[in-house]
Parts: C-alpha cells; sequence; structure tokens
C-alpha cells in the first residue's frame, strides 16, 4: 500500500467574462491529491494523509478520493476552509496560479496527528507546499524521518512560489528532503527556479550523494532523464496535442511509482540496483501516461489500461 501525504484543495478555472460574470470550473486537486487519485486508477491501494475541511468544499474533497478508492481514514477534519487554487491557462495550455488557503485544514495537521503504520505500507510520497507551511511541513518532516528505514519515501519539491514565496525556504526544504527520500522527482522548472542555472546532473549526483537511491527530472516535452548508482538514462516524450498540463507531473510521479510496485522494485536497494535498460522502462511508462493527461482538461490521469503493459 501506498501513503500519499500533503495538501487537498480545489482548482478553479478561470474562464471567459459575459455580462460582468466572470465563470468558474472548480476541480477538486492538489498535487498529492492527484498523485493519491493516481495511483488509486493504476490500480495500487493508497491512503490520503491531509487536513480536510469540514467545510461542504472539504466534504466533496473526501468523497471524491473514496469515490476514487483512496481511503481517506488517516485524515484529520478541521474547522478551517478549504484551500482554492485559482488557475489561469495561456494559449499554450501552461497554468499560472493563485492560492488562497492561509489558515487552510491542509495546513493545520501536526506531528501529534500523525497514524501508525503496519506491514502493509510499502511507500510513502510527499510534496508540493505542504512540504514547506506550517505545521504540516514540520509533521512531515517527522513522519519521513521516523519511517524511512521501513519504507520507501518518494519527494516531488513542486514548487509554489505564490503560497510561499521564499526561495531559500523552499530551497532548504528541497535539500532537506532529497536527503531523507529514496526517489525524487523534480522538474527541470522547478531546478530552475531553486537552483538557477545549475547542472542537473551535478545537482543529481549531489542528492545522491545525500542519501537519494533514483533521482528524475523531467522536461515535459522534452522528455526526462534519471540517475542512480549506475548513472544516467534518458528518454524523449511521446508526442501528443496539448490541451494543458495540468496534472501531467503527478501523474508521472504516480506511474513511477506503479510502475515500480508492479516490478517489485519498492525499496532503497532496488532503485540503486535498476540498470539503464530498466530505468529507461519506468521512465517510458510515466512518460506515456503523462501524455494522456496532457491530452484532456484538468488533472483527469489515465486508468491502467490506457497504459498497455
Amino acid at each position: 500500500m501506498f501513503l500519499v501525504c500533503g495538501e487537498a484543495l480545489f482548482d478553479v478555472f478561470i474562464g471567459s467574462e459575459t455580462d460582468n460574470a466572470l465563470h468558474l470550473d472548480a476541480r477538486p486537486g492538489g498535487s498529492p491529491f492527484n498523485v493519491a487519485i493516481g495511483l488509486a486508477r493504476l490500480g495500487q491501494p493508497v491512503a490520503f494523509l491531509s487536513g480536510l475541511a469540514k467545510d461542504m468544499l472539504g466534504d466533496r474533497l473526501a468523497r471524491v478520493l473514496a469515490r476514487e478508492g483512496v481511503d481517506t481514514r488517516p485524515c484529520p477534519r478541521f474547522d478551517a476552509p478549504t484551500t482554492l487554487g485559482m488557475i489561469e491557462l495561456d494559449a499554450a495550455g501552461v497554468p499560472r496560479y493563485a492560492f488562497y488557503g492561509n489558515g487552510a485544514a491542509d495546513r493545520l495537521l501536526s506531528a501529534a496527528q500523525l497514524p501508525e503504520f503496519g506491514p502493509e505500507l510499502q511507500a510513502i510520497h510527499l510534496g508540493s507546499y505542504a512540504t514547506v507551511v506550517e505545521p504540516v511541513a514540520s509533521a512531515l518532516e517527522t513522519l519521513v524521518r521516523r519511517e524511512r528505514d521501513r519504507r520507501l519515501i518518494a519527494y516531488d519539491p513542486n514548487v509554489r512560489l505564490n503560497v510561499e514565496p521564499s526561495i531559500d525556504r523552499w530551497r532548504e526544504r528541497a535539500d532537506t528532503l532529497a536527503g531523507l527520500a529514496h526517489l525524487v522527482k523534480i522538474s527541470d522548472e522547478d531546478v530552475r527556479l531553486l537552483y538557477g542555472e545549475t547542472d542537473e546532473a551535478a545537482l543529481a549526483r549531489r542528492w545522491l550523494a545525500a542519501g537519494a537511491r533514483l533521482v528524475v527530472v523531467t522536461r515535459g516535452a522534452d522528455g526526462a532523464s534519471a540517475w542512480n548508482a549506475n548513472g544516467r538514462t534518458d528518454v524523449p516524450a511521446p508526442r501528443v496535442t496539448t490541451v494543458d498540463t495540468v496534472g501531467a507531473g503527478d501523474t508521472f510521479q504516480s506511474s513511477m511509482l506503479t510502475y515500480l510496485a508492479e516490478a517489485g522494485r519498492l525499496s532503497p536497494d532496488a532503485l540503486s540496483a535498476m540498470d539503464a535498460d530498466e530505468l529507461a522502462r519506468l521512465l517510458a511508462f510515466a512518460a506515456r501516461a503523462a501524455a494522456i493527461t496532457c491530452s484532456r482538461r484538468g488533472a483527469d490521469m489515465p486508468r491502467r489500461g490506457e497504459l498497455g503493459a
């Protein structure tokens, strides 16, 4: 079983304006929320850990997760609002975000509310702004430090500067968690935001030396690269007509985790031992899934049957 940790919110797409009315399309989301649903759609047992509001939107988030087959029993409920992430898409379908979530439920998880887990839990994924805002950031670091010697830890920074504008804070969190995680996935855009024009290979080697076993950098239409103890592997991205890129990175992550589960590679040592051919299959599987998400509006992740063998 997987445990996915982080925020749950509503993505509110800004549409057209007619007769002084702004048309909005609200959909449940948040990067970890999407990863959890992505895993469930790919046939993986998964639970979600996040503070959920007791309001009508929190109830809807819980219902969506349950409908998709995600276990929400670890989620505490709070008398607090649900975060809203406003999204405006440019002509190329690339999103611009604005978040409204100060004091919202998905930021309120504390270390005292962390559940205990049995041997059925194989891997934990965390990422995005829940790893930088308090008190949830400290709670998740406590969880990772407690569990990293017993489960595989996966991490995706998924930087959102309009939630936490301090690059220094994001960089400190990324360096700390990359050293605690076994699988680190980061986009080339986030690499540039955090480290400027730092060489990706040098960054991957630094994180591997700090404790990571596999580092993956995604580049959208330009493919992806992976580094482990056996070196570097690159794959191109599939050709696709892009509707928008919302949820593509989350799909890539859930698909990598699914591949590792199906291949019996959900352990730190197995990540280190993967050779170039197997890393290429891992990246190609995840890239194919992400391409399907890009062909649809919003974070509409594929189901297992859409990906073939």
